[in-house]
């Protein structure tokens, strides 16, 4: 498939639309600096207005390539002639055969001496086809490896930042939050070996389809299954974001909220339709083995049943594969 046919059919996709909304939706600093002070330690007890002004600008939403050598560019020249490296930001539509970064940005400390990168990914829910845990892990170590040359330079390790990969898993069976993270384990003498332990940081969020209730525990928990619920209507969920978590709604936050609700009804009308559809063909199946037990030819199973031929023949195909 070519790369102008391949974007028009992602277009298209309600669910490509809605998982480029969630992302968008993430990505306001009002969101990200509740996120950050639940899951970054550096950041846990402080307010998000104490958290926004942290978060640099250049905020990263679907541009970063993960892939090695992509993720870096030249982006200049200092003073000196030396080439300036940083993030290589390329278009999503032009390079739909990337894999990219959903979210990643800078974030500085509160003494300002330094900065974290933090990558958040949503997830619509846990993948069957590999271990998520894995993908994770490699997610995390693209954050550290790809500071060289950007962040650091030669040998010169100890200018590593540390790197939050944050993933906010939908549609589980349980809400949870789980800190995943380098460990020590001596096993023979007391060598202190310098260093930091606490470069890499997983953080896994998991959210029921449920909205959380109301309580301290489940504070975050409410806040990004409101925002991300594919039932709640948008009042319900523009209610919850300025009221309980008094978040200041722009025209762009209040229009992103309503896609994707939009985009939710959508989904569900889609899956609808597509159960119907599945019910249907089930049902086909059902008659069509009675008849053929009876004996009947194709011809006459299409015409007691009025189908096609055709339909009858990919039915008994299919029949056959399952046999």
């Amino acid at each position: 498939m070519n790369t102008e046919l391949k974007n028009a059919v992602l277009a298209t996709d309600l669910k490509a639309q809605y998982d480029a909304c969630a992302k968008k939706l993430l990505g306001y600093k009002d969101i990200l600096a509740r996120i950050l002070i639940e899951a970054v330690e550096e950041f846990r007890g402080m307010s998000p207005e104490e958290v926004k002004p942290l978060i640099e600008d250049d905020i990263h939403i679907g541009k970063i390539p993960i892939d090695p050598g992509l993720t870096n560019k030249v982006v200049g020249v200092d003073e000196n002639g030396k080439e300036i490296i940083g993030m290589n930001t390329v278009n999503e539509e032009v390079n739909a055969g990337y894999i990219l970064f959903d979210i990643i940005f800078y974030v500085s400390l509160k003494a300002g001496r330094s900065k974290i990168i933090i990558n958040v990914e949503a997830q619509r829910k846990e993948p069957t086809e590999y271990d998520i845990l894995n993908r994770t892990i490699f997610y995390v170590s693209r954050e550290i490896s790809s500071q060289k040359n950007r962040e650091f330079v030669n040998s010169n390790y100890n200018d590593i930042k540390k790197v939050y990969s944050i993933w906010i898993c939908m549609n589980m069976s349980e809400n949870s939050m789980n800190h995943i993270h380098l460990q020590n384990d001596t096993i023979i003498g007391n060598q202190n070996w310098r260093g930091r332990e606490d470069l890499i940081n997983i953080v896994m969020i998991g959210l029921t389809k449920e909205v959380s209730p109301r309580e301290e525990k489940h504070e975050l928990h409410r806040l990004l299954g409101a925002l991300l619920s594919e039932t709640l209507r948008e009042e319900e969920k523009l209610n919850i974001l300025k009221n309980e978590y008094h978040i200041p709604m722009e025209k762009s936050i209040e229009e992103d909220v309503k896609v994707m609700c939009n985009l939710s009804e959508g989904i569900e009308e889609r899956g609808i339709m597509k159960g119907k559809a599945e019910g249907r063909t089930e049902h086909l199946k059902q008659q069509v083995q009675k008849k053929l037990v009876k004996g009947k030819s194709v011809e006459v199973i299409a015409d007691e049943l009025e189908e096609s031929v055709s339909a009858i023949e990919n039915v008994l195909e299919e029949l056959r594969k399952n046999a």
